[in-house]
């Protein structure tokens, strides 16, 4: 008789760039063993990313931490809705249910692959995750994966 054995959750973490120093978040994602960073910004070419610059980010995650770096644009919210919520004619909540209808719109629990997400890390700018689509976007993705995603933030 064989036994089917429950495959090991996939380990995944978040990590926002903004209030640290290049060398802490470099060491969060080396202590966290992360292998693939996925980049799920809507803005990653700004001067103000420093150095998480799309630009940039692949050389540093190479070189310091042995990670890959992989864009996931199927996560970034819409211009207009992020633009709105900065702009304050948003609140979180609205934001947030914006976003997950987004996401669902787009289905990405079905063109997206929870192996991809394996010793990885979703980057966004935003300090920590409580109001932060990085958070939602893994949550989201966890309730129709069956909860296989075991998801922690790196601050």
């Amino acid at each position: 008789m064989v036994t089917k054995t429950a495959s090991p959750p996939v380990q995944v973490a978040t990590i926002g760039f903004t209030n640290k120093t290049a060398e802490s978040f470099f060491d969060l994602l080396k202590r966290a063993h992360v292998r693939t960073v996925l980049d799920v910004r809507l803005n990653n070419t700004s001067q103000l990313a420093g150095f998480a610059k799309k630009q940039d980010l692949p050389f540093f995650l190479e070189n310091l931490c042995n990670a890959a770096y992989v864009e996931l644009p199927e996560l970034a919210p819409e211009p207009s809705l992020l633009k709105r919520y900065r702009a304050k004619e948003l609140t979180w909540k609205d934001y947030e249910a914006a976003y997950l209808d987004l996401i669902a719109r787009r289905r990405v629990e079905s063109s997206l692959d929870a192996d991809m997400f394996r010793s990885a890390c979703l980057l966004c700018s935003e300090h920590l995750p409580h109001h932060c689509h990085r958070r939602s976007a893994l949550e989201y993705l966890n309730a129709h994966w069956n909860g296989k995603l075991q998801i922690s933030h790196l601050t």
